[in-house]
């Protein structure tokens, strides 16, 4: 019974278009992702570096406010004179410092290239859920791929199998020679390779999977019905796309705030040069002071507070070096900015002829596997009025069976580069994976 259930699942799924599957077992691509944000180590590792990166704000404001140092100190002398015998003088200290910049050009620029940080660190954790998202579509389809390619090959063995059976009654009655039963013993033990090939890839793309979401995928939901007329893109042309990229690439946000920083560094070096003023005041609280000079200390309190002007005039040459090498990794940071652009510009395109193109591949498949069906089903009918062979029924079940699996592969690819091309738009998120989602419902 076992065995006539699969058996149907399998022509159900390569004659209809239909999987047979317990729809509400199957995991879809959301309830991956879902997983995949809670059990990700990569994407969580992104989390905390995005989280850590939000403390610079609080570290640059630091540079504005006071900084207050209390100290205490405690020992005990043992003086030795000639005068007299030996005397033990009690030494004990409190001090309490204050200091409150006035005028320190170099904190504006540090809380300056803080807030530049936070910024940098916001595109780079949206560049990471970004990845998560390709990361879980790529994985999930390729299981998908791995299971398409498992039920071509088994219900390819057993249409082979089923054709072997004939070819070998039909050469026992003297119907058939042994060519068509060699040629379709060969066709059998050549699906079975291919069959254990297929079940090792589906076995590698599940444990992909597994390490994302950190459990291994036992069902998966897949398209029932791959329709032809695919929805039309966000933006109409290449160059509207390219235009979108460059204004909200995310990638190209992360370099634009690298060469921000880099900038605000030149400032940063240049401002050695000029002088601090700072707010200074203490309180000193000591006993025995002098002991050891006089043999008898002397307990001091003192109060201060006034005004520090710290000018530098020569630090051996380091100031100026460190502007140079500001400026040469300004230039750097402006360099990699532009190839950064480059980049995404090929992207973008590659991206976006892989959709176009994509579309009109899964046109042009559904077209072939609906003429694969009619050719295969011609070819059976001709094989029992005797105008076809074994071989020819052979030749067109592996073409179609070819066909069904090349219109999954390419649906998927044609997916993925929806996806890929939503990313370098800087407009990938849980809105456009769902819209995904949804078209793999058919």
């Amino acid at each position: 019974m076992i065995k006539i259930m699969r058996n149907a699942c399998l022509w159900l799924a390569f004659s209809t278009g239909f999987a047979c599957s317990a729809a509400s077992s199957a995991s879809n691509l959301m309830d991956i992702y879902h997983e995949a944000l809670e059990k990700d180590a990569q994407y969580q590792s992104a989390r905390a570096a995005y989280q850590a990166t939000q403390e610079k704000i609080a570290q640059g404001r630091a540079g504005f406010l006071p900084n207050i140092n209390l100290s205490f100190t405690r020992q005990v002398q043992e003086v030795d004179t000639t005068l007299g015998p030996a005397v033990t003088i009690q030494n004990r200290g409190v001090v309490l410092s204050a200091t409150q910049p006035i005028v320190r050009f170099e904190n504006f620029i540090i809380y300056a290239q803080a807030k530049t940080q936070v910024s940098q660190a916001e595109s780079q954790f949206v560049i990471a859920a970004q990845d998560l998202i390709l990361r879980v579509a790529q994985a999930y389809f390729d299981v998908l791929d791995a299971q398409t390619d498992v039920e071509v090959a088994e219900a390819q063995k057993g249409a082979i199998l089923k054709q072997l059976e004939q070819a070998k009654r039909n050469f026992e009655v003297g119907i058939a020679t042994i060519v068509d039963t060699n040629e379709a013993q060969a066709r059998f033990d050549l699906t079975i390779s291919q069959e254990i090939a297929a079940r090792n890839a589906l076995e590698i793309s599940k444990r992909a999977l597994q390490g994302i979401i950190n459990r291994f995928p036992e069902q998966l939901a897949r398209t029932h019905d791959i329709a032809s007329d695919l929805p039309s893109l966000r933006y109409g042309g290449m160059d509207e796309w390219v235009t979108v990229a460059e204004a909200q690439n995310f990638a190209l946000k992360v370099q634009q705030a690298a060469y921000e920083l880099a900038a605000k560094e030149v400032r940063k070096a240049w401002v050695q040069h000029y002088p601090t003023v700072d707010l200074v005041a203490q309180y000193s609280d000591q006993t025995g002071v002098g002991g050891a000079i006089t043999g008898r200390g002397i307990d001091l309190t003192s109060k201060s507070i006034g005004v520090q002007l710290n000018l530098p005039i020569f630090q051996g040459g380091s100031t100026q070096s460190r502007v140079r090498e500001a400026i040469a990794n300004q230039e750097k940071a402006q360099h990699d900015l532009e190839n950064a652009r480059r980049n995404t510009v090929l992207q973008v395109r590659q991206h976006y002829l892989n959709v176009t193109n994509g579309i009109a591949q899964v046109k042009a498949l559904t077209q072939a596997l609906v003429s694969s069906k009619t050719q295969l089903d011609s070819t059976m009918l001709g094989q029992e009025v005797g105008v076809r062979t074994e071989v020819d029924v052979l030749n067109a079940q592996q073409q179609f069976y070819s066909a069904r699996r090349d219109l999954a592969k390419a649906y998927h690819g044609y997916l993925m580069s929806r996806l890929r091309l939503s990313a370098e738009a800087g407009e990938l998120d849980e809105q456009i994976l769902q819209q995904i989602n949804d078209m793999l419902r058919g």
